[in-house]
């Protein structure tokens, strides 16, 4: 391993996670939270605290790193070349921190450290898609569960024969949505069907959407006249207590459309408050893609910043997955069922960076 050019690549990186800016953020925060006035609103002074944290630990990777190298870079030239091996452990040791910080470049865009809302639905294929919905469901909950994360369900609808025929989680930990952002799209399964009698191969597909939970630093107006809430029995699966009572609730937003369904509490008041935060960040994003689309029409139609109709495959019965856009290939995709999905998530996340900075190039011009 170089260390010339670890010494290189974090250099790079000072500029992409702009440290000198971090820390004077950091500065500025820490001396917020010295006021007593501040806890006085326990969720500001959540909200302030999570963020200081966060820079604090990039910060300090960095100095550390920066620290270790300047060390290592010293016993270098002080050791013969014989005795240089021993070093190896210190210099593999300093490579994983740098991965960590450049995984810190992949995570800085908009609302990348904010919960994440993901809804799943099945696509062309019946019963097929609908299984293959509820395969995916399961996998992002073994993904959040492998990351310490918090699953939440919002909304599931079972499958008419087998599966779901609609899903919404909102997972909730440190760069939930950042890390599921490069899974929003369209899964593709071939499998032999289990639904099949004569065991032929089929193909099915789900659509996979993420989007970040929203929380009242971003300005959401809804009108309470805009809304029509509804209230009814819980369908399917979830208990006597939740089947035979009215919790269920169903929001709409009457100048979009947009209609939000929770059922999975035995409280109609958290039905409403989940149902909400979901309304909230649906109309985020609806305003988000509207200036996105106006973007577009200024500039034209150069580069596409949108995901692909079709991301992945899932070939069972080949025994691999494989990411369209990265081209990355796994040969064993009962781990990545399992939700070992880490390493497709990086390539996504780098693949989404250089589409970013294609898109500000265009703009540039």
């Amino acid at each position: 391993m170089d260390l010339d050019l670890l010494a290189t690549r974090l250099e790079s990186l000072r500029g992409y996670l702009d440290i000198p800016g971090k820390e004077a953020r950091l500065k500025e925060l820490e001396k917020r939270l010295e006021d007593p006035a501040l806890w006085q609103n326990p969720e500001e002074a959540r909200r302030i605290s999570q963020e200081a944290a966060r820079l604090r630990r990039t910060v300090d990777t960095f100095r550390s790193l920066e620290s270790d190298l300047e060390g290592l870079l010293e016993l270098w030239q002080e050791f013969p070349a014989e005795e240089r091996e021993a070093l190896r452990p210190e210099l593999l040791e300093a490579a994983k921190k740098l991965e960590s910080l450049y995984h810190e470049t992949l995570l800085s865009f908009p609302h990348a450290e904010k919960n994440a809302i993901l809804t799943i639905q099945p696509g062309a294929g019946g019963t097929e898609a609908c299984d293959w919905a509820e395969m995916l469901l399961r996998m992002y909950t073994r993904f959040a569960e492998r990351q310490g994360f918090q699953v939440e369900v919002v909304d599931v609808t079972p499958g008419a024969e087998a599966g779901i025929d609609y899903a919404q989680i909102i997972v909730r930990g440190e760069n939930a949505y950042g890390l599921l952002a490069p899974e929003a799209g369209v899964h593709r399964l071939v499998r032999p069907s289990p639904f099949d009698a004569s065991g032929r191969r089929h193909t099915s597909f789900a659509g996979v959407e993420v989007m970040p939970e929203v929380d009242d630093t971003v300005e959401v107006v809804i009108r309470p006249e805009d809304l029509r809430i509804d209230v009814f029995r819980s369908q399917g699966h979830g208990g006597q207590g939740v089947n035979t009572t009215d919790s269920a609730v169903r929001i709409v937003h009457l100048p979009t459309g947009i209609t939000v369904t929770c059922q999975t509490t035995r409280s109609q008041i958290k039905n409403k408050e989940l149902a909400m935060k979901v309304l909230r960040s649906r109309l985020y994003e609806l305003e988000w893609k509207r200036k996105q689309e106006e973007l577009r029409k200024l500039r034209g139609e150069v580069r596409p910043i949108e995901w692909g109709s079709q991301i992945r495959s899932y070939v069972l019965d080949k025994q691999y997955v494989k990411d369209h856009r990265t081209g990355l290939m796994r040969f064993d995709p009962q781990n990545v069922l399992d939700g070992d999905l880490l390493d497709f998530i990086w390539a996504g996340l780098e693949w989404k960076a250089g589409r970013r900075q294609a898109v500000e190039e265009v703009e540039a011009d």
